[in-house]
């Protein structure tokens, strides 16, 4: 979402109107859920998807049109089996689409698109809200803890704490209805180790999301050349390293240095701490024969057993690319969990 509202952005800065197109209500096999987004512009381009197949194609063509009219409005579709062949769903479902048209001259929506960037720049909890409460006035808006409301004004504590949810909410309060979804979710991976399995490791987890922090003792395998998309690179002691860092329950850590004995000292220190997820490469035996050591050294029996090793699913990965994946899997599983996503 970042990319995308650095497309609106430039967009708009460029003189060029568009819309803002969300799925604000799912129900059935529909292509994707509440909380998808995409830009159109006037020519019918795209940044974003809402998931392909008739829904999006109809909704480029009416975004077209809004802009044509400089109007926003809501729009629902129903899909039947005929319709969503395409899509390779096997039944209907429908949804709801807001259509919100982006004027190029409107400078408070450029700046909440301003504080749509510092937030992801930002490691903490930050949610986008949308006043819905008027369809052809609907405000968009940014919550963050540190910087408060920005866009949207107004709303009280207590209707504060219903809008703040791990998943997209629709809520009224009073006389105005409001929708929300989370934004950034705070939380770092930790990657111990910058040979192959991280190489290919990181451009997959900031793909789905994840921001990423490698750490290594050899400068030539923590640094930016080879780390493009991780957030930080660190160069330092596996003997030390909250030296350099602060691990928080909502980070990851993935431990996959050069050797046993590295791997070793860095669950030594990690293991005491409360991270959401520790894996550690290799086998679960290789673990257990460490298990005495680790708890000589103040690691409970519910710390080891917490830990994930062999790291990532069970797909019967082989090469770096494969572990990656496997990896890549077994956090978006975790994070789901801990957002509540799981039905």
């Amino acid at each position: 979402m970042r990319k995308l509202f650095k497309s609106v952005l430039e967009t708009l800065e460029k003189g060029e109107d568009g819309v803002l197109v969300t799925i604000i209500a799912s129900s059935g096999s529909t292509p994707r859920g509440a909380g998808s987004h995409m830009l159109v512009r006037r020519d019918g381009t795209t940044e974003g998807t809402i998931g392909g197949g008739a829904v999006e194609y109809r909704s480029i063509q009416r975004s077209q049109k809004a802009i044509e009219e400089k109007t926003s409005y809501m729009h629902s579709f129903v899909l039947g089996k005929e319709q969503v062949a395409d899509l390779g769903m096997i039944c209907g479902g429908d949804v709801v689409v807001y259509f919100q048209y982006l004027d190029h001259e409107n400078q408070e929506f450029k700046d909440v698109c301003r504080k749509i960037e510092e937030a992801y720049n930002k490691d903490e909890d930050s949610w986008l809200l949308m006043d819905i409460t008027n369809e052809t006035t609907w405000g968009l808006g940014i919550y963050s803890k540190s910087a408060g409301f920005a866009g949207i004004t107004g709303i009280d504590e207590e209707d504060r704490k219903i809008l703040l949810q791990h998943k997209a909410v629709q809520k009224n309060f009073g006389e105005r209805k409001y929708y929300s979804e989370p934004l950034v979710r705070a939380g770092c991976v930790y990657i111990f180790g910058g040979g192959h399995v991280a190489q290919e490791l990181v451009p997959v987890l900031s793909h789905v999301g994840f921001r990423c922090t490698v750490f290594d003792d050899r400068p030539e395998f923590a640094n930016e050349n080879l780390f493009p998309q991780a957030e930080k690179t660190i160069v330092g002691d596996y003997e030390k390293i909250f030296d350099s860092l602060e691990l928080r329950e909502c980070d990851y850590v993935c431990v996959m240095t050069r050797g046993h004995q590295s791997d070793y000292v860095v669950q030594r220190q990690v293991l005491t701490k409360n991270a959401c997820y520790v894996g550690v490469i290799g086998s679960r035996r290789k673990l257990e024969t460490l298990s005495e050591k680790l708890m000589a050294d103040g690691v409970t029996r519910e710390q080891i057993d917490s830990c994930h090793s062999p790291i990532g699913l069970e797909i019967y990965a082989e090469t770096p690319a494969e572990i990656a994946i496997s990896v890549a899997g077994e956090l978006i599983a975790v994070r789901a969990l801990r957002e509540g996503r799981k039905k």
